[in-house]
């Protein structure tokens, strides 16, 4: 998905949603858990409820990983039933290694998974992020400044120059893509830090993990982070997928997905985006 699709799916959907699809055995209903096919069940029920107010789709790897083999033939279906439904699909995989194993980690991806775009670590330098960037009408997504409060051991340390480390980062990173293959992860648990990375990256998109069960709020978020294509995908993962345990599962994750899509579309609009 380019960046001018994603833009139209924004202002037609009125929506900059992220929908995290972090499945978890121990919290989806117990019902679903006696199908030989629960799991997908639950995921396919949840992207077809959601799917009118969400953009992007993130599928955490880490949550499909631990499942074996049978997690990534999971992985792989929620991939497949996304294409061609007009969202952004992230895999969630946090990749970040040296040149030869990018090359791998890229070619995964992007080529035997026809993921749109992938979250990656850029702590191994330029090398470990190029091949990512190297796939023409793909997304890199850099971890920049994190919504965990262990954030603080690295990511915001201040350098010698007197820029905080992710600062450092971001700058760095930006010039290594563009504003059409380059994303940046930011906590949406950071709230005011948006105002000065929009300073450092004022056109780029920046995924925004955070708002929901971890509290990140998202009026402020949009007001330090929105620019003039929107230029955030918010994620909620547990909040939407975890809404209830019960039977209702669906409706609930609706309901929720809708009730954020409505923030958000009165956001786009105040701000211009949207009429």
């Amino acid at each position: 998905m380019t960046r001018k699709e994603l833009v139209q799916q924004i202002k037609l959907k009125q929506s900059f949603l992220c929908v995290g699809l972090d499945i978890d055995t121990s919290k989806i209903p117990v019902h679903l858990l006696n199908s030989k096919e629960g799991h997908w069940d639950f995921l396919k029920e949840i992207i077809d409820v959601t799917l009118p107010y969400t953009v992007a789709y993130k599928p955490n790897t880490a949550f499909f990983e631990c499942m074996g083999i049978e997690g990534w033939h999971l992985f792989n279906k929620v991939v497949q039933y996304l294409q061609n439904k007009s969202v952004l699909i992230i895999a969630d995989a946090k990749r970040g290694d040296i040149g030869n194993t990018s090359q791998k980690y890229a070619e995964t991806f992007f080529h035997t998974y026809s993921c749109d775009a992938i979250t990656v670590a850029p702590y191994m330098g330029k090398d470990s992020v190029a091949p990512f960037l190297d796939y023409k009408g793909k997304w890199t997504i850099v971890l920049g400044l994190t919504s965990n409060t262990g954030s603080e051991d690295f990511q915001q340390q201040t350098l010698q120059n007197e820029k905080p480390l992710y600062t450092q980062v971001i700058e760095t990173v930006a010039s290594w893509g563009t504003e059409d293959n380059t994303m940046f992860v930011i906590g949406a648990t950071k709230g005011i830090a948006f105002e000065s990375i929009r300073k450092v990256v004022p056109h780029h998109f920046l995924l925004v993990p955070g708002v929901g069960a971890q509290g990140g709020d998202l009026a402020t978020v949009a007001q330090y982070g929105l620019n003039e294509d929107c230029g955030l995908l918010v994620n909620a993962s547990r909040s939407i997928l975890y809404a209830s345990s019960d039977n209702n599962f669906a409706s609930a994750a609706a309901e929720e997905a809708l009730t954020i899509q409505c923030q958000m579309a009165m956001l786009l609009k105040a701000k211009g985006i949207t009429s």
